[in-house]
């Protein structure tokens, strides 16, 4: 297992389009005032962080940016990252889940539906670019991210097969911390 340097992850704050149970990929909604909470949230939960990185790699789609913007003080450094959007699911941004799963059918559970999406992104393609952001990292950093992309980076981080990364939680409000192959949930 590769050793990366040490993350503190974030997801966005919870979405219009999260309450609604639709999949945004690359498509965008605004933060809903618990998902500005959320961000808040983080924010308390970051300042208690004695040896906080200065940098932070920041999706840039709108809602992660604002998370960010919420989330972390003024002093750190906020580097927008496109490595960091959120899967684009083509044709199935915009739908519901239970749009989605009535056209996956028996293999909704698996999760695998999520890297298969008609015109979306495959698993290599998204593992690749995560892969990469970490391969590139030189010292601790704060990621701000989306929900599949949080836990592909944190599957890769781990060392996890594909399978075991989709059963990794996806929680808005919370800091995924990644320190020397483990993890570790600050809530």
């Amino acid at each position: 297992m590769i050793n990366y340097p040490e993350l503190f992850v974030l997801r966005h704050g919870q979405t219009e389009w999260n309450v609604a149970g639709r999949f945004q990929g690359h498509q965008n909604s605004p933060l809903t005032d618990f998902g500005k909470e959320q961000a808040q949230q983080q924010n308390k939960l970051l300042s208690g962080v004695e040896a906080l990185p200065t940098t932070a790699y920041v999706s840039p789609q709108l809602r992660t940016v604002h998370t960010s913007e919420i989330a972390l003080d003024s002093a750190i450094e906020k580097k927008l990252d496109d490595r960091l959007m959120e899967i684009n699911f083509g044709g199935w941004e915009g739908l519901t889940k239970q749009e989605v799963k009535s056209r996956v059918g028996e293999d909704f559970e698996s999760g695998l539906w999520h890297f298969a999406s008609p015109q979306g992104e495959s698993y290599e393609a998204i593992s690749g670019r995560v892969q990469h952001f970490l391969e590139e990292l030189t010292g601790p950093a704060i990621v701000v991210t989306h929900g599949i992309t949080s836990i592909v980076l944190r599957g890769h981080y781990l060392g996890l097969t594909q399978l075991e990364l989709l059963q990794l939680p996806r929680k808005q409000g919370c800091i995924y911390h990644l320190s020397e192959g483990s993890e570790r949930v600050l809530v």
